[in-house]
C-alpha cells in the first residue's frame, strides 16, 4: 500500500487520503447543503465536481493535506479533514473537520476524526501546533475540538458580521507534547 493509501483508525472512524473517485454526488451535496454549510463558507463559493477535485490535486503543493473520514462498520465516507497549509518555518498548521452526512451529527464522530488527525499531523507531519477557529455560536463545533484535547485560546471581538451583527471568533489549538512538555505551556482560557 503506498503512503497515500495509509489509513488511520479511531474506534468508530478511519482517516485515508481524499481521493478524486471519493468525490461523488454524495460528497457534492453536502455542499449543497445551506444550513451545514452556515459556519463553513465564511464567503460566497460556488462548488463544483471539478473545482473540488482541482483544489484536491493542487493541495499538496501548497503542503495541504485532505483526508476522507469513513465509517468502519459501513465503510462509508460521511466527512473530511483539511490539514494545512503546513508552515514549515514554524511547523503549525490549521485543522478543519466537515461531517458532512448529517446522519452522523451529534455521535461524537467529529471529535473522533479530530483526534485521529491530531495524530497525524503529530506524527505524520511533525506539526508543533495546531489551530482553528470559529463562530462563537457554533457550539457544537467547539465542544467537537474541546473534547478532542484542543483548548479555547483566544477569542476576536465582533470577528464576524452575520446578518448585520457582529460575531466573535473563538481560537481553540491543540498542542503536540513532544514540542509543549509542561502542561502550564498549553492551558488554554475559558
Amino acid at each position: 500500500m503506498s503512503e497515500n493509501n495509509e489509513v488511520f483508525e479511531g474506534q468508530r472512524i478511519y482517516l485515508r487520503r481524499l481521493l478524486e473517485t471519493d468525490i461523488d454526488d454524495r460528497y457534492l451535496s453536502w455542499f449543497d447543503n445551506e444550513k451545514l454549510m452556515e459556519y463553513y463558507i465564511t464567503t460566497k463559493h460556488i462548488f463544483s465536481k471539478e473545482k473540488l477535485v482541482g483544489e484536491l490535486n493542487q493541495a499538496e503543493a501548497t503542503q495541504t493535506y485532505l483526508y476522507g473520514v469513513f465509517t468502519k462498520d459501513t465503510d462509508v465516507c460521511i466527512g473530511n479533514i483539511k490539514i494545512g497549509p503546513i508552515n514549515l518555518t514554524h511547523m503549525f498548521s490549521d485543522l478543519v473537520v466537515l461531517i458532512g452526512d448529517t446522519a452522523y451529527h451529534s455521535k461524537g464522530l467529529a471529535s473522533e476524526a479530530i483526534s485521529v488527525g491530531n495524530t497525524i499531523a503529530f506524527k505524520k507531519f511533525s506539526i508543533r501546533k495546531l489551530f482553528g477557529g470559529m463562530y462563537e455560536s457554533n457550539i457544537a463545533s467547539i465542544k467537537a475540538y474541546t473534547r478532542a484535547d484542543w483548548v479555547i485560546e483566544g477569542k476576536l471581538k465582533g470577528h464576524y458580521l452575520v446578518n448585520e451583527k457582529v460575531e466573535d471568533r473563538i481560537l481553540v489549538a491543540c498542542f503536540n507534547k513532544e514540542f509543549f512538555k509542561n502542561d502550564d505551556e498549553i492551558k488554554g482560557i475559558s
